[in-house]
């Protein structure tokens, strides 16, 4: 789900209010300095006026003036220093000021080749609003790969749930180049919803776009925009970005009131995925055969067919954690 154009003017709205604080910032420190130092005023004006002299001798034919002119310049910029860190401020006190320098507030630099790029500060902004939308900002905070642990494993277990993370950092690291869907699925408290946690935040901190919902909640939400005639703008834009967003996470697949019209949603959502190659983490209780039993054989034959399948067995972590 890439940012909408609606989403970009937001951003460049932001870029040029940091422009004009910063340029009022620039102006009352000006004004301030000017006051207490009017040789600096008058070193500023000079430097227009040398280059308006230079640019009326060079349409003359004279371009001696633009050959002196960087030496004047340097000159004048030296003095201001000199003046500025004699009365204890900064020699750049009055340079322009930049929140990103290497951008200059523009959200946009150049590469080795003077190709315009994304400005790392313009990244950082796109993936604030990406985990906005992915609904697990806060979830994310304490449960990513950093915390991860096998603490609460033994035997058996512990070799799925390593198999199971292993699996979870190689579908991350192949991610840009390797179409993969995951299934998760085991008894309750065994850190599915964790792994897949894990794999969203290492993908929305690289930029890729997530979306996670809780079955439930996403069965729910498609439910209401289709039976609301009213919504069905709302549904063509939800729909549009649950197909094409780079990773979708249904959560808890299984607790959803199911029926012939969630099994349908869910059929139609695998199927549009799979099209455009855009993959999908499921974490569920259920067995496989059990999907099989509550959804369509069709629905089956899709996860286990496209599907990597990782078990997960053990004590309910959620419950060891409070004990």
């Amino acid at each position: 789900m890439p940012l909408t154009n609606q989403q970009y003017d937001a951003l460049e709205k932001e870029y040029d209010a940091v422009r004009r604080d910063n340029q009022a910032l620039l102006l009352r420190r000006q004004q301030e300095l000017f006051r207490q130092f009017p040789e600096i005023r008058e070193l500023d004006a000079s430097v227009s006026t040398l280059s308006a002299e230079a640019i009326r001798a060079m349409l003359e034919g004279d371009s001696s003036l633009k050959e002196q002119l960087p030496g004047k310049l340097l000159t004048i910029r030296r003095r201001k220093a000199a003046i500025l860190t004699s009365a204890g401020y900064p020699a750049n006190y009055l340079d322009p000021i930049y929140t990103c320098p290497a951008c200059r507030d523009t959200g946009y630099t150049e590469d080795e080749n003077h190709v315009k790029i994304k400005c790392s500060c313009l990244r950082n902004r796109e993936i604030r609003i990406l985990y906005d939308q992915s609904h697990i900002r806060e979830k994310l905070e304490t449960e990513n790969f950093q915390t991860l642990s096998d603490r609460y494993y033994q035997g058996e277990d512990l070799k799925r749930f390593q198999i199971a993370r292993k699996g979870s950092k190689d579908f991350v690291q192949n991610f840009k180049q390797d179409y993969r869907n995951l299934l998760f699925y085991g008894t309750v408290g065994t850190g599915k919803s964790f792994l897949s946690g894990c794999i969203a935040k290492e993908l929305l901190d690289q930029g890729y776009s997530c979306i996670y919902f809780s079955a439930s909640a996403l069965f729910d939400s498609i439910a209401r925009l289709s039976f609301d005639y009213r919504e069905k703008d709302a549904l063509q834009i939800f729909s549009e970005d649950l197909y094409t967003c780079d990773l979708l996470i249904i959560d808890d697949l299984g607790t959803e009131l199911t029926n012939a019209f969630v099994a349908s949603a869910l059929f139609s959502l695998l199927s549009e995925r799979a099209l455009r190659r855009k993959s999908v983490i499921i974490s569920t209780n259920l067995r496989p055969d059990e999907i099989r039993d509550r959804y369509t054989d069709r629905i089956y034959s899709r996860i286990v067919s496209s599907f990597d399948l990782y078990k997960l067995t053990g004590a309910d972590i959620r419950i060891l954690k409070r004990c």
